[in-house]
């Protein structure tokens, strides 16, 4: 069975009179690996990562069509009530900017200790009594655990050590605003993995992290995630991050998946003409006088998005069918999958 599979799922965004379509039939399936999400800002996908763990405030959100499949349950038509038992210790999120998520009255011990009490209290119930409490839609009592303070304050330190935070007493006694922003991202990660998630949902984790730092929390990530086999989504518009961390990646455009496939394959063979701009306009690190390439033209509306292939008003291969069909996603190689006209024929970049 696949830990999480997303079928068919299509969200839009009531504000007014305006409907705006976010995700148009996306489909993707995870188990433990290191899925990327990449694409422009507004292609969806923080929205696809808030779907999955069910943070979208409805309204303005509306569902109106598809599943999230968790370990064959489907999110979507579980009771609001009964999703919390979900996140944390089953799917679990790191956010962009963790000084907005962190408690600014709390300190990091106290914060750390309220997601292990969590996880301890969801331990308490066997899967089986769960499912039934599921089928049902009536969440389950959760005891207050009485832990020992030096018990728990003992796990809060051992998972801060886990993170590589030196002084983890310190930090242990600290607010959110005493730490640097690689700090507090630690702080975030140390927090998700505490409650020892199957899924772990990282929305640009380093977007606001200096290089050095950034790289640390990338292996750091990845070690943790080989220890724990836990399944990550990973949300970043950066392809230098996807290409570290990832073992697949699916492309994001308009609202839909465009193009998924293993990493390498991705950057060596891309077959979607937006994969293959975006991977044309990533810097080479060399000095040179020529300009860097763009792609042209502006992401679409959402509101009132093309016909046909989304893409095509920016793609220079488009061509009569790409304006008035939209493509579907067909596979060119056993682990790459494309929605393009062209067939999947690979696409000289220069």
């Amino acid at each position: 069975m696949t830990l999480l599979e997303v079928k068919d799922l299509i969200v839009n965004y009531s504000t007014g009179q305006i409907e705006i379509k976010a995700l148009n039939g996306i489909e993707l399936s995870v188990n433990t690996e290191v899925v990327g999400i990449v694409g422009e800002s507004g292609s969806g996908k923080s929205t696809l990562g808030l779907s999955v763990i069910g943070l979208l405030a409805s309204p303005p959100a509306k569902y109106l069509q598809g599943s999230v499949m968790y370990k064959g349950i489907d999110l979507l038509k579980v009771p609001q009530r009964m999703r919390r038992y979900f996140r944390g210790t089953e799917i679990s999120m790191i956010f962009q900017e963790p000084l907005t998520s962190l408690n600014p009255v709390l300190t990091i011990g106290d914060q750390l200790a309220e997601s292990i009490r969590v996880r301890k209290s969801r331990e308490e119930i066997d899967e089986e009594t769960l499912m039934r409490f599921v089928s049902q839609g009536i969440p389950p009592k959760l005891d207050s655990l009485k832990l020992k303070s030096r018990d728990l304050r003992d796990e809060v330190i051992e998972a801060l050590r886990t993170v590589r935070i030196p002084d983890p007493d310190r930090i242990y006694r600290s607010y959110p605003h005493e730490l640097s922003g690689g700090m507090r991202q630690r702080v975030m990660i140390a927090m998700a993995l505490s409650e020892r998630p199957s899924v772990l949902i990282a929305d640009e984790p380093t977007s606001a992290l200096d290089v050095t730092t950034q790289a640390e929390i990338l292996q750091l990530i990845k070690e943790l995630v080989q220890k724990s086999h836990t399944a990550v989504i990973f949300i970043t518009h950066d392809l230098a991050v996807v290409g570290q961390i990832a073992d697949r990646v699916a492309v994001m455009y308009a609202g839909e998946v465009v193009e998924e496939a293993a990493v390498d394959e991705l950057f060596s063979t891309p077959k979607h003409p937006y994969t293959t701009a975006l991977l044309a306009s990533f810097p080479s690190g060399y000095k040179t006088d020529a300009p860097t390439p763009f792609i042209q033209g502006n992401a679409p509306d959402l509101s009132n998005p093309p016909s046909g292939c989304k893409f095509h008003p920016r793609c220079r291969w488009a061509f009569e069918r790409c304006v008035t069909e939209s493509p579907e996603m067909m596979r060119t190689s056993e682990k790459h999958l494309v929605a393009c006209h062209l067939y999947g024929g690979e696409i000289n970049a220069k």
